[in-house]
């Protein structure tokens, strides 16, 4: 299978195994046999695997180009990604009862809720910063749906889980926590600085593997 067949191949594997594998009676199952923490490195073993072949796929389906973009443009997928990671950096690991990925949610405190009391879905918000500023600069076909797909992805994904929590925690009990933690002055998570830090080196690092993991060389973009 070649051209836009395995394009198509490659998206309906990726919303099946986004979709199947954490919906009841699924994800119970998985647990009782995997545990969380094999159930956890399971899914994202998977997830990124899925994700690599939708990326070569895009890469391979016939070249239609829709719009082309400024040689500067690559400063607004820069901004876009450094908020991306900056908001990653200071929620992954932290107590999250609104989403996934969360750890140690028994300790979340509503009256100093880090950045999850105003981003209850750091994780669907950053992959939504990634695939617009990455649409912007991807005027091909293959590579604008591939991207716009991951947008409303995102989008569709922070309602999905906003209504699942619901159902766990009850609507009554899930909107005075998301109103308590709202309202209160958001604080930084313990090491911020360190995990700004590393963040910071974690982008650095993607830009200098960006040819490895797709194919194109950016860094030299960002030289005077």
């Amino acid at each position: 299978m070649s051209g836009w067949g395995a394009y198509l191949a490659a998206w309906a594997l990726f919303l099946l195994t986004h979709a199947v594998p954490v919906r009841p009676p699924v994800k119970p199952w998985l647990v009782a046999r995997l545990g969380r923490a094999g159930f956890a490195l399971a899914y994202s073993l998977l997830s990124l695997a899925v994700l690599a072949w939708l990326f070569v796929a895009a890469a391979r389906a016939p070249h239609i180009m829709l719009w082309t973009t400024s040689a500067q443009a690559h400063w607004i997928v820069l901004a876009g990604m450094l908020a991306a990671v900056v908001v990653l950096a200071l929620t992954l690991g932290r107590p999250n009862p609104f989403s996934f990925g969360g750890a140690g949610n028994a300790r979340f405190d509503p009256d100093h809720p880090e950045v999850v009391g105003r981003i209850r879905h750091p994780v669907l918000v950053a992959l939504g910063l990634w695939a617009s500023v990455h649409l912007i600069v991807n005027g091909d076909l293959a590579h604008a749906l591939m991207f716009a797909g991951f947008a409303v992805f995102a989008l569709l994904g922070m309602r999905l889980i906003d209504r699942r929590k619901q159902r766990e925690l009850g609507r009554a009990e899930w909107e005075a926590l998301r109103l308590h933690a709202r309202r209160a002055t958001p604080n930084l998570p313990p090491n911020a600085m360190l995990r700004l830090a590393l963040g910071l080196f974690s982008l650095l690092a993607l830009i200098a593997a960006h040819e490895w993991l797709s194919g194109v060389t950016i860094w030299p973009r960002f030289l005077p």
